[in-house]
């Protein structure tokens, strides 16, 4: 394992952002990461988990402790049965399982960070949520000090949510089971209308793979959400706020808010979310509150490509972003009466 002293984490992270862990340790095997894991328990040293880092925002005052940087590798193909080490690339890893003519995850393609970071938040994109195709996850238990195999139902996914973001000082992601689909070259159905639009096809409709992987792709990268280091619309965690799901009593107020500020004839998004619940579009909130595009005058400022990203434009600190996030926040309340969720998480500091 290497081993460094007061290392930068900004660098580790899609924000660029935060300040310097008191001991960063990079685990290549599972093995080393379980060892690493124990060894900060035994000793009580606090610890925080980085795979790819493009859902965390760290404080400007850093991380004292150890942070662990999962960097393992491994990618098997069995079947139609896929293994991930947590350490490997997404979206290369996705950009396989087309190339093997394998569907399931083709429309999360481009989305940045590890394989073991995407159970945690039930990663999901353009109708596709890794929980669909997730068999099982297997990961170190921190109380039971042991290495377990839990199954997709143990794993208690919901929207953005999961048994190891309700349990964070308890889990850590080993390794990840896929059980994808041979259709023959094409798709998983297309249940997004929006990818359904640029594909050409109806919904429900299947399309061939690569051309489904390209068009998501070039989606996301007009939303600024492929990485690219020359465009700060990119130095972001993608969408900074889950879309709000709604009981409906909150759905009823929230509608005589849009009439008011917007006009009767105005409708917001709604999707169901099951039990009652609705849930609408975080972006179209934080657009009708007046944040836009571009929004903001500081070195944080929302992206110029998709109102739900929140950058850093090359010279901005963890409280630069923070301070417009709140902003956000409270504007949307003002404005709709709807609290927003940052959806990445926050190490030393809060919203």
């Amino acid at each position: 394992m290497q081993q460094l002293k007061d290392a930068p984490l900004a660098p580790l992270t899609t924000f660029r952002l935060g300040g310097p862990a008191t001991r960063l340790v990079t685990a290549t095997t599972d093995d080393e990461v379980i060892a690493a894991v124990r060894e900060a328990d035994a000793s009580g040293t606090p610890l925080l988990i980085i795979g790819g880092g493009s859902n965390l925002v760290i404080g400007d005052k850093g991380f004292e402790g150890t942070a662990l940087r999962i960097a393992t590798e491994g990618f098997t193909l069995d079947g139609t049965r896929l293994e991930l080490a947590a350490g490997e690339v997404w979206t290369d890893a996705v950009a396989r399982t087309v190339e093997a003519g394998l569907a399931g995850i083709e429309c999360l393609a481009g989305i940045p960070g590890s394989a073991g970071a995407t159970p945690i938040q039930n990663v999901g994109a353009y109708g596709q949520d890794v929980s669909a195709t997730l068999t099982e996850v297997v990961a170190y238990d921190r109380r039971a000090e042991e290495t377990v195999t839990l199954t997709n139902a143990e794993c208690a996914f919901s929207y953005r949510h999961s048994l190891f973001k309700d349990r964070p000082d308890r889990y850590v992601v080993l390794r990840v089971r896929f059980g994808l689909e041979d259709a023959g070259g094409l798709s998983a159905p297309i249940a997004y209308p929006e990818t359904a639009r640029a594909l050409g096809v109806a919904a429900g409709d299947r399309a061939p793979l690569a051309h489904v992987r390209e068009t998501v792709l070039g989606l996301r990268a007009g939303k600024g959400m492929v990485l690219d280091p020359e465009d700060h619309d990119t130095w972001s965690a993608g969408s900074f706020f889950t879309n709000p799901i709604l009981t409906a009593a909150q759905y009823a107020a929230f509608l005589t808010r849009v009439a008011d500020r917007l006009g009767p004839d105005v409708t917001p998004p709604a999707y169901p979310a099951g039990d009652g619940h609705t849930k609408t579009s975080a972006a179209w909130l934080i657009d009708k509150a007046g944040f836009t595009k571009g929004y903001g005058s500081g070195p944080a400022r929302i992206s110029t490509k998709h109102t739900l990203a929140l950058t850093n434009r090359g010279e901005a600190t963890t409280e630069d972003l923070l301070a417009l996030a709140r902003e956000v926040v409270a504007g949307v309340h003002d404005a709709f009466g709807v609290t927003l969720v940052n959806e990445p998480v926050t190490v030393g500091v809060s919203l």
